[in-house]
Formats: C-alpha cells, sequence, structure tokens
C-alpha cells in the first residue's frame, strides 16, 4: 500500500505565509519555570510547589527564608471574587502587598505608576490559579487590579507587610476603566 506522508511546509514555503495577528511570547521554559515576562522594578513572583499527602495537597503560601523580601507579615486576609468580578485599581504609598491564589484562577494586572521607578508606565499581566500557585509581590506605587477568570469564585489571600489602617487607610482605588491606566478588563479572559 503506498502512503503519503503529509508534510507541513519547508522553509522555503514559510515565506509565502501570511501572518495576522501576533505570535506567542515564549511564558515557560522547558523546566517549566515561567519566563520573565515585561517586568515592572520591584515585583516579584515565587513559582510554589504543591506537595501531595495522602488526604490532598499542602501549598506553603509565604516564607521569610525565600528571602522575596525583608518585610513583616502584620495582616493576612482573604477575598472572594465571584466569577468574572474585577477588583481594580487599587494602589498604596507605603504597604507592600503579597497576593496568592487559593482557589480558582485569577488574572493580576500591574501598571507602574511610580515616577522615580526604571518600569514607570510599564504593564504587566500575571495569572494565578490553584493549579500553578506562585506568589506575587507588588511593591508600594503600583496600581494592581484583579479578575477572577475561573467559572467558581476565586479566593485572593494577601499577607501585607503593614496592616490596614482604619482611622487611615494607606488605600487608593481608581475605577477599573480609569483613564489613567492603559488597560481595560475584558469579561472572563
Amino acid at each position: 500500500m503506498n502512503q503519503q506522508r503529509m508534510k507541513g511546509p519547508d522553509a522555503n514555503d514559510v515565506a509565502e505565509w501570511r501572518f495576522s495577528g501576533s505570535k506567542d511570547r515564549q511564558t515557560t521554559y522547558a523546566n517549566w519555570d515561567l519566563a520573565p515576562g515585561p517586568g515592572i522594578d520591584g515585583v516579584l513572583v515565587k513559582q510554589i510547589t504543591n506537595v501531595l499527602t495522602d488526604d490532598g495537597t499542602l501549598t506553603e503560601i509565604y516564607r521569610q527564608d525565600w528571602k522575596l523580601d525583608n518585610l513583616p507579615v502584620e495582616q493576612v486576609f482573604q477575598k472572594i471574587i465571584s466569577p468574572g468580578g474585577i477588583s481594580a485599581w487599587h494602589a498604596h504609598r507605603k504597604a507592600t502587598d503579597r497576593l496568592f491564589c487559593g482557589y480558582g484562577r485569577i488574572k493580576v494586572v500591574l501598571y507602574d505608576a511610580r515616577r522615580q521607578s526604571p518600569t514607570v508606565g510599564q504593564l504587566s499581566v500575571h495569572r494565578l490559579a490553584l493549579e500553578r500557585p506562585a506568589l506575587l509581590v507588588v511593591p508600594p506605587g503600583v496600581w494592581h487590579g484583579v479578575q477572577a477568570v475561573s467559572d467558581t469564585p476565586a479566593i485572593v489571600v494577601n499577607a501585607v507587610d503593614i496592616a490596614y489602617s482604619y482611622e487611615d487607610p494607606d488605600h487608593w482605588r481608581l475605577p477599573s476603566d480609569a483613564a489613567e491606566i492603559p488597560f481595560r478588563f475584558t469579561h472572563r479572559n
């Protein structure tokens, strides 16, 4: 039986292709470490491994010996975001956020508004999820917005270095469609 082998285009044929859209950038290395994307100065991401146990999984959320920063942990809280819900935009003058997705999937968009920063005006997008745990450290002066992109509610845990002050909140807000930030959240992507 004669079989013809189907081949993809060779290098000469590629020049004839008409491309539209944009080519994906590398997001992961072969060892499954995340490739760095467009970064914002002072923003750190620590990939975390789930530990399988006889009764489920254990996930460390934060350890001082990871040496991501040398700041204290003064408060830990969780925020539950409904599917498709958007919590944006937030920034702090003094506090550092450490964000972790404990359940569901979230997209965290960062915008560097610090005038003296080498990455002023830079946007970066991070996806955090139950399946691929990570801790995202967001320094003061970086606007951040969070959107639940799973079909379930998402739980965001934040271990801040300065506890929320009820009398004088270090919490600044802009609406999710603020003209000052060149990003628009879309419905559940």
